[in-house]
């Protein structure tokens, strides 16, 4: 195996508990991902990227770690996870475990510690605890607000207050502690020792805080601080310098390992920022949410692919490509909003925010995919995308899961939206995700995008995305390297060549006409003359 197959790889994210039930108890699990790797290797990933599997209550998904080193009986056990790197190997499909570094659960054996623990204690400096302000320490800390809404500071009953970015049951750790650091040593030894092949790292830009006394406050307690720090600002514990000590120490580890082991970051930092994260000493390649957020413009486009290719061009690296994941609004349905529109604020709208135009959605994510599989990169697609999932907007309010509609008092709907689990087969219970009550209910119509449905359909989505995926395959022994040439094609055009594959899509709303070559592949199907709004093309010159 190639020690950068990811440069280019096309990897596939596996949301494990709305992927595939094996057992009927409503939630997918690791032998579910199993009896679906034929349907994966036929789509042609390179790898799977699995959400937390690891012993957790549950309060944000299984980003609530108990138990870093082991897997929760509810998505089955160690040897499940064994067969499945096996089966999957033996498919040369890789795999990538989530790993949460920046906080655990309040049931991890560490906190329950600490909370037993005096102030002052070891136990306690595993984490961050601190005496509270006002005359009796009733206020907290600072103003710090979690990005679940509320305060960042939680209470304990000796007096004193504990962080949680995220939510009370996530508690951060004190990465400023020598213990915590081995300790994650450890666990990227165990996954590597058992045969994985990287780790995506969750929350990658918050693990340092700046916690010198009195610890400075960031925007007022009504505001919460953003998760993209505006630019230059010295954030206490937003992307700070000292976290690249972290991953330089990460690398020395995941280098032990013969092929290396991948590390992707989830850092969510300015793009003049997120090439540090991917330096020939530190990670290998970090998200790239700004092309996630484009607004559906070409302008915008060609200025985020642009700044992505330079910034990692840089420092030697490859950058990588996202339409969806699991804590955003599908895009097949943001697409379908109006330039402009906010889609957290859309799901909370009630009716007050402009309705979703499905078709006008669907056309631009079928033309999305040529586009981001043109691009040199990885290529991370989300579960479902391929089935041109939309949205689910409407969960009943008793049905949702996600801790943000709770800490924002109902303001904010959260993402389970686009976690609802899987359609595989129409005619079966719950449209083949399993036998028993999904744990998060699937509309009714659901079955309308089941893989069944698809299967043998030339025009459909899950037959755009195989096929695009195994001609970038055969693309890539043509065109290796990291750059792309722009082609004047208008204003309204994202046009470019890679190689011998050029790639358009037209944004505007007058038709183009396809460039002479041999049409590979069109975003509607067929061989066309023309490129309407919204629709993209590959061709061959």
């Amino acid at each position: 195996m190639s020690s950068t197959w990811w440069r280019d790889a096309v990897i596939y994210q596996v949301y494990v508990r709305s992927f595939a039930d094996s057992n009927g108890d409503g939630t997918g699990d690791l032998p579910g991902v199993v009896s679906k790797l034929d349907y994966l290797e036929e789509l042609g990933v390179d790898a799977l990227w699995l959400t937390p599997f690891f012993p957790s209550p549950q309060a944000d998904g299984g980003y609530d770690v108990s138990d870093y080193r082991d897997v929760d009986p509810m998505y089955g056990s160690l040897d499940d996870f064994r067969t499945l790197l096996d089966e999957a190997h033996a498919r040369r499909i890789r795999i990538i475990v989530d790993i949460v570094p920046n906080h655990c659960s309040d049931a991890h054996p560490d906190f329950q510690a600490a909370l037993a623990a005096a102030p002052g204690s070891p136990e306690r400096d595993r984490f961050i605890f601190r005496d509270g302000l006002g005359e009796h320490g009733e206020l907290p800390p600072s103003d710090w607000q979690s990005k679940f809404g509320g305060p960042a500071w939680d209470r304990v009953p000796d007096g004193q207050w504990y962080m949680h970015i995220f939510s009370r049951e996530q508690p951060d750790f004190n990465w400023r502690n020598p213990a915590v650091r081995e300790d994650f040593d450890r666990t990227l030894r165990f996954w590597s020792d058992l045969g994985v092949d990287g780790f995506r790292i969750d929350v990658a830009h918050g693990l340092m805080k700046d916690l010198e006394a009195p610890l400075r406050n960031t925007c007022g307690a009504d505001n919460a601080p953003l998760l993209s720090p505006p630019e230059g600002d010295n954030h206490p514990f937003w992307d700070r310098d000292e976290v690249h000590e972290v991953y330089r120490e990460w690398r020395k580890v995941l280098d032990e390992y013969d092929p290396p082991r991948l590390a992707v970051a989830e850092a969510g930092v300015s793009l003049d920022r997120l090439p540090l994260y991917v330096r020939q000493d530190e990670l290998d390649q970090a998200f790239n949410f700004f092309y996630l957020r484009c607004p559906w413009q070409a302008d915008e486009f060609r200025r985020v692919i642009d700044s992505a290719l330079a910034g990692v061009a840089s420092v030697g690296a490859s950058t990588s490509w996202v339409l969806s994941n699991h804590d955003v609004v599908r895009h097949r349905t943001r697409y379908g909003l109006p330039n402009g529109t906010d889609p957290v604020k859309w799901l909370a709208g009630n009716g007050t925010e402009p309705p979703a135009d499905d078709a006008l959605g669907e056309k631009r994510a079928r033309a999305s995919v040529l586009l981001t599989l043109a691009l040199p990169g990885a290529a991370y697609l989300y579960q479902g995308e391929e089935l041109g999932l939309p949205e689910v907007p409407d969960l009943p309010a008793e049905a949702l899961r996600d801790p943000i509609y709770e800490r924002t008092g109902g303001r904010e709907k959260g993402r389970d939206g686009c976690r609802v689990p899987l359609p595989w087969n129409a005619d079966e219970p719950a449209f083949g995700f399993g036998a028993g009550t999904p744990w998060l209910p699937q509309p009714q119509g659901w079955g309308r995008y089941a893989a069944s449905e698809q299967e043998g359909d030339e025009g459909s989505f899950l037959a755009l995305y195989r096929r695009a995926v195994r001609a970038r395959r055969q693309l890539l022994a043509l065109a290796p390297g990291d750059g792309i040439e722009w082609i004047n094609a208008g204003c309204d055009v994202l046009a470019f060549r890679r190689g011998p594959l050029q790639c358009m899509l037209n944004f505007g709303p007058t038709p183009v006409p396809v460039p002479a070559g041999r049409v590979l592949l069109s975003s509607t199907g067929g061989e066309p003359q023309e490129l309407g709004a919204d629709e993209s093309v590959w061709v061959l010159a």
